[in-house]
């Protein structure tokens, strides 16, 4: 049984993934099916998590809209997903920044990672 499954898992892996991590601003374009028509919507904010593996992983993004804070969270293998487009690379010391939800303005900032 679990060979079934995983030779269907297997076929629906992406064959390039981005690579980001946690405490990146990334832009995600996402499709939006609107009646019989289809656009790709984009969404950018920080990433404040990554979880699971294979193709149940998912990514969590989170951006300030008119002063509300609206997070999404994406399947990282979706057909939904178009791509994932990195805009800077963050430098955090924790895999998830839960505490970014109490935080507004300049204190909900990452510091950017420079090499």
């Amino acid at each position: 049984m679990n060979d079934i499954i995983k030779n269907i898992e297997d076929a629906q892996l992406k064959a390039e993934v981005p690579q980001f991590s946690v405490g990146d601003t990334v832009r995600v374009y996402g499709k939006i099916k609107e009646g019989n028509r289809e656009r790709i919507q984009v969404f950018e904010g920080i990433v404040m998590k990554k979880q699971g593996g294979s193709v149940r992983a998912t990514f969590t993004v989170r951006k300030n809209s008119n002063g509300v804070g609206v997070e999404k969270t994406w399947p990282l293998h979706s057909p939904a997903v178009e791509k994932v487009e990195v805009v800077r690379r963050g430098k955090v010391r924790r895999a998830k920044l839960n505490y970014l939800r109490g935080r507004v303005g300049k204190r909900a900032k990452v510091k950017e990672l420079v090499k």
